[in-house]
């Protein structure tokens, strides 16, 4: 995502909503479950300013593109990017969206539950742990396809990383777009996302509305 002075706690207060299934991430939002700074903090809402204010429909947009963007981890430019493809494409723009970054590899490492969070799951693909169709692939942005095979490189599966992977896995619930065979550390894309694998704490309409204005 770039270099970023904000900790993934801190910008889900922003926007809240937990950015990460990580477990300091939801002991933040527990502890503080209002914005960061001054003027979020329960005391400034009590004396009249501060809290999480109504915003406008505009606004209301914004947030959602917030939350999109840094739920998987991308920068402006490129979540930009996502968008005129997705308008380009057949079909709901706003589904086409979604699609999109779901497909991330990133994404799909974390959904097959190779990774705990997304960032872990970048930083595994950048790292060149990852391979796709048996070749290694280190870029996070990957756009993965029905019939690819995601899996550990076969001399990095000792990784302490993996090593409760299996138990993971058991407590774990795979999207119905993707197979995973834990044994192997082995994945399969088997259709695109759709319906339910689609919905997320983002509204990708609200997204398609605020770059259409």
């Amino acid at each position: 995502m770039g270099k970023t002075l904000k900790t993934m706690g801190k910008m889900s207060r922003r926007e809240g909503v937990a950015l990460s299934t990580g477990v300091k991430v939801l002991k933040v939002i527990q502890r503080r479950p209002y914005a960061p700074g001054v003027h979020g903090s329960p005391k400034a809402g009590r004396a009249g300013g501060g809290g999480r204010s109504r915003l406008s429909v505009y606004g209301t947009q914004l947030r959602e593109k917030q939350k999109a963007k840094r739920l998987y981890g991308i920068m402006e430019k490129q979540f930009r990017n996502y968008f005129d493809k997705a308008t380009r494409m057949q079909g709901n723009s706003a589904d086409n969206l979604a699609r999109l970054l779901e497909m991330r590899l990133d994404n799909a490492v974390f959904r097959l539950g190779l990774a705990k969070t997304r960032p872990q799951a970048r930083q595994m693909v950048s790292h060149a742990i990852i391979c796709v169709n048996g070749k290694k692939v280190n870029i996070p942005s990957y756009q993965v396809r029905v019939d690819d095979k995601v899996s550990v490189r076969e001399n990095k599966k000792e990784k302490k990383l993996f090593e409760d992977l299996e138990k993971r896995l058991a407590g774990q619930t795979i999207p119905g777009w993707l197979h995973m065979d834990a044994s192997t550390m082995t994945g399969k894309v088997v259709s695109v996302p759709e319906g339910e694998d689609l919905k997320e704490i983002y509204d990708p309409r609200l997204i398609v509305e605020f770059y259409s204005r």
